[in-house]
C-alpha cells in the first residue's frame, strides 16, 4: 500500500528537503522503516536505539495519534497520510 509520510520543515534537511514522501507500507513500523532506507539521518532524529520512537516525537494517522492506538502496529490503508511532528515547548 502507498501511504504518505509527512514531514516538519525541522525535519526536511534530514530528507533532501522532502515535505512529503511516499513509501510502501501496511504499518506505521514499515512506513517508518521505509523511510529511514531511503533517508538514514531520520533514524537517528526519529528513534531509539531499541527502534522505538523518541519520547518528543509524535505520529498521526488520519489525524489520530498513535500512541492511543496500536502504536507502531497502527494499521494503514493505500492513500492513507502518517504525519510525523516534533513535540514543540518553551515558554
Amino acid at each position: 500500500m502507498s501511504v504518505t509520510v509527512k514531514l516538519p520543515t525541522q525535519l526536511r534537511a534530514s530528507a533532501g528537503g522532502e515535505g512529503a514522501v511516499t513509501v510502501e507500507a501496511s504499518t506505521v513500523r514499515e512506513a517508518l522503516e521505509a523511510l529511514y532506507d531511503a533517508y538514514p539521518e531520520l533514524r537517528e532524529r526519529l528513534s531509539d536505539d531499541d527502534g522505538s520512537l523518541r519520547r518528543f516525537i509524535n505520529v498521526y494517522v488520519g489525524g489520530d495519534d498513535i500512541r492511543f492506538g496500536e502504536l507502531l502496529e497502527t494499521p494503514l490503508t493505500d492513500g492513507q497520510e502518517l504525519q510525523i511532528l516534533p513535540a514543540v515547548a518553551g515558554g
